[in-house]
């Protein structure tokens, strides 16, 4: 028992100074799923609310000036990507965001932690969100065109893309992954803390010290 109390706490140490991860910060992997489903969802629904009362209340080449003009609700139905890029191959970004939520469901296999729930869930929503509109809006299926209406600090997207709110949540879905990529912070809950390097040489130096005259040579001289 002796024995077992010494050793554990060195083999942690030996862990966490070869840079592997720790336990911390992990949740259970239905909570994180749960998490994710209701973000998803969240954002799906909102974008779905928005886009029905700007079709509703707006007209295209009418923009609504809000904040001063830092943001205006332009209606703008978007074929392409952003800045109306590829809108002769519309078909093609529903079946790339079909990969995006592939790859988002097999992520979430071994998801244990918040704030990747968070960020996952802010992806698929948005991704999903904007299928919708490819799949069901005009003119037909794989070719309807996205509702983006939020522009900055002009009328028609001169100095940014016209957005919407699945836009939104995709673009901080993804910022929030490189930040917790950046972090060491991984899906199943461990975080890798990078260890502070020892002063160059140190080591080298305690090996090879050693009192002066141990081998005699002063005696002799």
């Amino acid at each position: 028992m002796v024995t077992d109390l010494a050793t554990e706490p060195a083999s942690t140490a030996d862990q966490t100074a070869a840079g592997e991860a720790a336990p911390t910060k992990a949740i259970a992997h239905r909570t994180a799923l749960i998490i994710f489903g209701v973000v998803a969802v969240v954002v799906i629904v909102l974008d779905l609310i928005t886009k029905q009362l700007v079709v509703a209340h707006l007209t295209e080449g009418e923009p609504k000036r809000l904040l001063g003009g830092a943001v205006y609700l332009s209606l703008t139905r978007n074929g392409g990507a952003a800045f109306s890029m590829g809108t002769s191959v519309t078909w093609v970004f529903p079946l790339i965001s079909l990969v995006v939520v592939g790859w988002i469901i097999w992520m979430t296999t071994k998801l244990r932690s918040l704030p990747w729930a968070i960020a996952l869930g802010l992806v698929l929503g948005g991704a999903l969100g904007n299928v919708g509109d490819r799949v069901f809006r005009a003119p037909g299926v794989l070719r309807g065109h996205v509702v983006d209406f939020i522009s900055l600090l002009s009328p028609y997207g001169t100095n940014f893309a016209i957005f919407n709110v699945a836009d939104m949540a995709l673009t901080f879905g993804v910022c929030l992954a490189v930040l917790l990529e950046l972090l060491g912070r991984h899906r199943d809950g461990r975080i890798i803390k990078d260890q502070p390097r020892r002063a160059a040489g140190s080591s080298s130096s305690a090996g090879s010290a050693s009192p002066a005259g141990d081998d005699g040579s002063d005696d002799a001289s």
